[in-house]
């Protein structure tokens, strides 16, 4: 008997490979959308005024504390609960007909999950903006909203490279329960792979390796993201550590 079957895996590849895809599309469509909606939306947390503030904190806060199956099971079955929705699906809606479709439903709800992390990782950067920044553009004469578009919000998006690429990570493997509404991506192909040649292992050992192989891409990718636009915060941190 043999340890591992690699004609199992061999034989699978074309099918892992359409997992895979599916994987790296919901991935990073969701973060694509999750990041740029993200930016308005850490303005609006950190406004003064509790009107605009508080139903982003609460997003965050409902998305950021129930688990992303929950959140992806509301949407993929929950649409359906709406008299409303159903109405709209009879009558051909091209946008409320998007619900109908497992894709969608799965793109938006982690699009929705990622945003609300983004949020306040990006919100976190920006409030600790350094305090001679804020000065130089007020010095310049910048308007509060001028000061956010040139150097609020791109020191804070650098400064969050760190905190985001786990983000990215975590994303990426949170991925794994699109399969939980009959999407076929890695976790799916590994679980189609296993009911039709009865081999868990090397259909799990294999979807873990290429997850694997992914994580450490993008751990490569952030670091070099790190080395380019944080680079000029090394000696402050290594003269920190000599005078401490």
């Amino acid at each position: 008997m043999e340890f591992f079957d690699f004609k199992v895996i061999t034989g699978s590849l074309p099918e892992f490979w359409r997992g895979l895809w599916m994987t790296v599309q919901l991935t990073g469509l969701a973060l694509l959308f999750g990041f740029f909606v993200a930016i308005p939306l850490a303005v609006m947390r950190l406004s003064p005024n509790r009107l605009v503030s508080a139903p982003v904190a609460a997003y965050t806060y409902f998305f950021r504390g129930t688990p992303m199956l929950v959140q992806l099971l509301l949407v993929y079955y929950g649409a359906s609960q709406w008299e409303w929705m159903r109405a709209a699906w009879e009558a051909g809606h091209p946008l409320w007909s998007l619900f109908r479709e497992p894709y969608f439903c799965a793109l938006f709800a982690f699009g929705l999950n990622t945003c609300a992390y983004t949020v306040e990782i990006l919100a976190g950067s920006m409030r600790n903006t350094p305090h001679g920044e804020l000065e130089a553009a007020k010095a310049m004469g910048m308007t509060r909203l001028k000061a956010l578009q040139r150097i609020v919000i791109p020191s804070a998006l650098r400064r969050m490279i760190p905190s985001y690429s786990n983000e990215v990570i975590l994303m990426l493997q949170g991925s794994a329960i699109a399969s939980a509404v009959t999407l076929v991506d890695l976790t799916g192909a590994a679980r189609n792979v296993y009911s039709r040649h009865f081999a868990p292992f090397e259909s799990f050992v294999f979807v873990g390796l290429i997850y694997l192989a992914l994580t450490f891409a993008l751990v490569g990718l952030f670091k070099l993201a790190e080395h380019r636009w944080l680079a000029h915060l090394a000696p402050r941190k290594a003269e920190a550590g000599r005078q401490s």
